[in-house]
Parts: structure tokens; C-alpha cells; sequence
């Protein structure tokens, strides 16, 4: 077992490793109006979704490091309970970044960013034309923790209406990750970004109940070959191939190799790793169950 170092709330080292431990997190580019009508658009990365039925976001403008001031953000909030969140992606990762600067109450951030407003339909807050999409909301609560600086202020946001550029739909009206480019917020000054390379596919366990892990055999579940993501992978079976199915495989194996170089264990074990990484978890399960 690793050795681990603790850390107490309210450090410096905390509140940096608490940033790059709950990473990578998206970003929640909000639009808002005071209650003159004047606009504000600021970036928060403290933010996710948290229901379906209603849609619900919730995003954080935290007071001030600082002072413990508000931010424009919460106080337009507070004026007028409407929002957009605009999602960001890599084309405009540099001008939400931009528009993170505090810049005095009243300045425009969108002509400071270089970003398009434009009218929203259920709400008075623009929407960011270039975000690939664009989220209407209706504050239905603000939950302020205390008034010390760092505090959260939690904006509960239920959306009523979605926008998506045209160019990321396809004829079923849904979109493809791969196309999307979105970018998320870690630690300190870093980002990532949803490229195709990073994308990975994890099959939910909803449609059979798994053995679990603890149901594994022995030699499997302490293989030194195999890691923990192999061990998930296998138990996520609903149920062992059969003894059949086994010996099935063995003898379509036997005609086409010499089946007695992989009677040693361990080879079995790196064998099955390989195929467990190309996600063929039957042919994995096939291989350790063998007996030679």
C-alpha cells in the first residue's frame, strides 16, 4: 500500500492539491445582467451538472482570496436570477481566460474577450456565440456558505432551454465527443483537452450485475499480471464462460498452434492482460480459464 501525507483544510497546499486532486473540471462560462440590464461574462470551474428532471447546474463564484468581496457574477445573480453557461471549447479557451480578468463593474467583457453576444430566448442574459453550447437558465436558488474569503457561493441553475452549433450535430440530432474539443480546468494554471487520443470507452454495469471482483478465483485476483482496471474488466461478467465454450476455444486454438508453449500460468496471465486492453474481455476470460 502507498504511503500518503495529510494535509488540514485552509492551507495553502491544501487549497492547491484540492485543485488538482477534483480535476479535470469543465468550465462554466456565465453570462449574467444586473438589474440595469448592463452584461457580464465570467468563467467558473467550480461547476457541474446535478439532475435531469428538472435540469439542474450548480456553479461557484467563491468570494474573494483577497477581501472576501463578491464577484459581479453573484451580485448580478442576486439582482436578476438568470443566467447562460456557455461551455468552452479549445477555439475560445484563450478569450474565456481573457474574460476571467476583474475588470471593473460595467466594462464589457465580451468586447474585452472579442466574443459575439447574442439574444438568448427565455432569459435577458446574451448567450457567447461561439460556445458549442449554449445553456438558458433560471436561477432557482443561491446558497451562500459564509461571507469569509474563498467561501463558496452555490448558484443552483435549472436550464430551460439548449442551444448546440449546428456543425456538431449529426442527422439523429446528437453529437460526438471526438468532434467537440472541449477543454476542462486542473490545477493551478492548467488545462486539458478532450482530444481523440484521450478518449476511452468504460462499458456501464447497468445492463447485467457483475460477479465483482471478490468473486474472481484466487490466482486471478492476485496475478501479478493483471491491474486492477483488468480485474473491474473482468468482474463486470454477468456469469464464467461455460466449460464448453472453454474447451471450444482450446481445441480452435490447438489447430492452429502449439498450445503446450502456453501452459506456464504467468504467460497466460500477460496474454489475457494484452486482450483485456484491447477490450476483449471474453477472449480474455477464455485464456485464464484454460487449463493446459
Amino acid at each position: 500500500m502507498q504511503k500518503t501525507k495529510s494535509f488540514e483544510p485552509n492551507t495553502k497546499a491544501f487549497d492547491n492539491l484540492l485543485k488538482h486532486a477534483i480535476s479535470p473540471r469543465p468550465i462554466c462560462f456565465a453570462s449574467t445582467v444586473d438589474k440595469d440590464g448592463k452584461m457580464n461574462l465570467s468563467p467558473f470551474s467550480f461547476f457541474n451538472i446535478m439532475g435531469i428532471n428538472p435540469p439542474i447546474c450548480v456553479f461557484s463564484p467563491l468570494r474573494k482570496m483577497r477581501d472576501g468581496a463578491t464577484k459581479h457574477t453573484l451580485e448580478n445573480v442576486w439582482e436578476h436570477p438568470e443566467c447562460v453557461i456557455n461551455i468552452v471549447n479549445y477555439d475560445m479557451v484563450q478569450q474565456q481566460s481573457l474574460a476571467s480578468v476583474e475588470y471593473p463593474k460595467g466594462v464589457d467583457e465580451f468586447a474585452k474577450a472579442g466574443l459575439t453576444p447574442i439574444a438568448s430566448e427565455l432569459v435577458q442574459p446574451p448567450r457567447v456565440a461561439e460556445s458549442p453550447f449554449q445553456l438558458e437558465c433560471k436561477v432557482r436558488d443561491v446558497i451562500s456558505i459564509s461571507d469569509q474569503p474563498g467561501a463558496a457561493n452555490l448558484i443552483i441553475a435549472e436550464i430551460v432551454k439548449m442551444h448546440v452549433q449546428d456543425q456538431y450535430l449529426n442527422e439523429e440530432d446528437n453529437v460526438s465527443p471526438y468532434d467537440l474539443d472541449l477543454v476542462a480546468r486542473m490545477g493551478e494554471d492548467f488545462y486539458c483537452r478532450v482530444i481523440p487520443e484521450s478518449i476511452f470507452e468504460v462499458e456501464k454495469p447497468t445492463r447485467t450485475i457483475g460477479l465483482g471482483i471478490d468473486s474472481l478465483p484466487e490466482e486471478i485476483k492476485y496475478s501479478k499480471f493483471l491491474t486492477g482496471n483488468h480485474l473491474g474488466q473482468l468482474g463486470n461478467v454477468e456469469a464464467l464462460p461455460t466449460q464448453d465454450s472453454i474447451e471450444n476455444f482450446k481445441t480452435q486454438l490447438g489447430n492452429r498452434l502449439d498450445i503446450q508453449k502456453f501452459k506456464p500460468t504467468e504467460v497466460r496471465h500477460q496474454i489475457s492482460a494484452k486482450l483485456l486492453d484491447q477490450g476483449d474481455v471474453q477472449s480474455a476470460w477464455f485464456w485464464l480459464l484454460m487449463k493446459i
